[in-house]
């Protein structure tokens, strides 16, 4: 169901946007192999590759960057991204219940405003189509100094999920932290 309201208001929002994508992994980091300094790749990277493939046709990437599960490493990356125009930073991996699962003790406390209808609709979803393993689930979204930050689960499954939640309403959440 769309408000007419609502669609009104998309329209005066930008239609293209700076996006950093992060993956954090131990294991994937170790095999990364640097081709510009602001593009790490990796071959085994599906999620992030996902996140790329789904938003680089109507949104700049300025930044991937595959890394371990590590907290200075994820904050000084986030810096990186942010200085180099970055308006929204999805970040996969990281997320879980895990002792190496840091993504979401790094970034909430940065959080400004906090997206709680993100990681809502997100474990709503989830247990549509998982179930009780929905509870596990730890995504979340948040402000952070006039940029969106976007913490997802490693799976491509919840990759895809959480890029078709965030993707419609990139423009329209740009606007509106920059107001």
């Amino acid at each position: 169901m769309k408000s007419k309201t609502m669609e009104e208001h998309k329209k005066h929002s930008p239609l293209r946007v700076k996006v950093g994508i992060i993956t954090l992994s131990d294991s994937k980091s170790n095999l990364s192999q640097k081709k510009n300094p602001n593009f790490v790749s990796n071959p085994e990277d599906l999620s992030g590759k996902m996140i790329i493939e789904s938003l680089e046709e109507l949104h700049e990437i300025v930044s991937y960057q595959v890394i371990p599960d590590d907290t200075h490493l994820l904050l000084e990356t986030l810096r990186k991204m942010k200085n180099l125009g970055a308006e929204i930073i999805i970040s996969t991996g990281g997320t879980g219940i895990g002792k190496r699962d840091i993504t979401i003790e790094t970034i909430k406390p940065l959080f400004e405003k906090e997206l709680n209808g993100f990681g809502e609709v997100f474990r709503y979803e989830t247990y549509k189509e998982l179930g009780t393993g929905a509870i596990m689930t730890r995504a979340t979204a948040g402000v952070w100094k006039e940029t969106l930050l976007v913490a997802l689960p490693g799976s491509p499954n919840a990759v895809q999920l959480g890029v078709k939640l965030i993707k419609p309403e990139m423009g329209h959440i740009v606007k509106h932290m920059k107001q």
